[in-house]
C-alpha cells in the first residue's frame, strides 16, 4: 500500500483530556499505512492546542473563530477546512468524544462502503450502547408518535426521521467517498444546519446510497460519548445537561480504562 486510503478529520475545542484520549486510542488502533489524521483546532487557545502542537503524526490546522458564528457553524466550517486538504479516496469525520476500541474498526468501515460503487457514505445516526429492551421501547414510542402525527395531520413536530428531521450520517462517525463529494461540490457546512445534514440529502437526491450501520454492530468497534464537548464547556449547555452529562462521561471513560491510556505518553509518538 503506497498511499493511505482514508483521511480522518477531527475538530478540537477545549477538551484536553478527551482529545488526548481520542487521539491516543486512534493511534493505538489504527494502521498508519491505512489512514492519515487531520486535527482542526477551533481557536481553543488552551492546553489542548498546546498538546496538539506536540504531535508529529497528525496534520494540525489552527482555525480562527469567526465573530458571531454558532457552535454548529464553527464545527462544520472546521471540517470543511480539513476537507480542502483531503487527497485520499475516502474521508472520515469523527469527534474528540468518538473513542476507538478495536484494531479492525477502520477496515470494517472501508469494507462496508466498498460493497457497492453506489454507496457514497456509511456511518451512524446514533451510536448508543443500550439494552435490547430499551431499544424496543424506544422503537414502540417512536411508532406511536408517528401514528399520532399522521392522524392529526401535523407538519411541524420534532419527531426524528420524519420530514425536515430526516436521519443523516452524523459527523461523530461518517465515512464518505471523496469522488462523490468532489463531483457534486459538497461540504459539511450549509448555513446553520448541523454538519453533514445537507451533504447527506444532496447525495441521496443524486440517487446514491447512504448506509446506516446498526449501533449494536458499530459499538463493537468504537463508541461515542454524545455531546461531551458541550458538557465539558458549560457555556455551551444548560447546567442540568452538564450535571447529567458529567456522570455519563465518567461512566464511559471508566469502561475505556481512560486513566491507563492517559498515562501512556508513548502513544503520542
Amino acid at each position: 500500500m503506497n498511499q493511505p486510503l482514508v483521511t480522518i478529520v477531527v475538530p478540537n475545542y477545549k477538551t484536553l483530556q478527551l482529545t488526548k484520549l481520542c487521539l491516543r486510542l486512534l493511534r493505538k488502533h489504527t494502521d498508519p499505512r491505512l489512514a492519515k489524521v487531520i486535527v482542526i483546532d477551533n481557536d481553543s487557545q488552551d492546553a489542548s492546542l498546546d498538546y496538539l502542537r506536540t504531535l508529529s503524526w497528525i496534520a494540525l490546522i489552527e482555525r480562527k473563530a469567526i465573530p458571531g458564528e454558532t457552535p454548529v457553524q464553527s464545527h462544520s466550517r472546521a471540517l470543511d477546512l480539513a476537507l480542502e486538504k483531503v487527497r485520499t479516496p475516502y474521508v472520515l469525520s469523527i469527534h474528540t468524544d468518538t473513542l476507538v476500541k478495536n484494531q479492525q474498526w477502520l477496515p470494517f468501515l472501508i469494507k462496508q462502503i466498498e460493497k457497492k460503487a453506489t454507496i457514497a457514505g456509511v456511518g451512524s445516526w446514533k451510536l448508543e450502547d443500550k439494552p435490547v429492551w430499551r431499544n424496543a421501547l424506544k422503537l414502540l414510542e417512536r411508532n406511536l408518535q408517528l401514528m399520532y402525527v399522521r392522524l392529526m395531520g401535523k407538519t411541524k413536530h420534532g419527531l426524528e426521521g420524519v420530514g425536515e428531521n430526516f436521519f443523516y450520517l452524523r459527523s461523530h462517525c461518517a465515512l464518505y467517498r471523496m469522488d462523490y463529494l468532489k463531483k457534486y461540490n459538497l461540504h459539511f457546512s450549509d448555513g446553520d444546519q448541523v454538519a453533514g445534514k445537507a451533504l447527506h440529502k444532496a447525495l441521496v437526491d443524486a440517487g446514491l446510497e447512504m448506509i446506516f450501520l446498526p449501533s449494536e454492530v458499530l459499538i463493537k468497534y468504537l463508541d461515542h460519548i454524545n455531546h461531551a464537548t458541550t458538557v465539558l464547556n458549560p457555556h455551551l449547555s444548560r447546567q442540568k445537561s452538564v450535571d447529567k452529562g458529567m456522570r455519563r462521561i465518567k461512566k464511559n471513560l471508566a469502561r475505556f480504562n481512560a486513566d491507563m491510556i492517559l498515562c501512556d505518553a508513548s502513544l503520542d509518538n
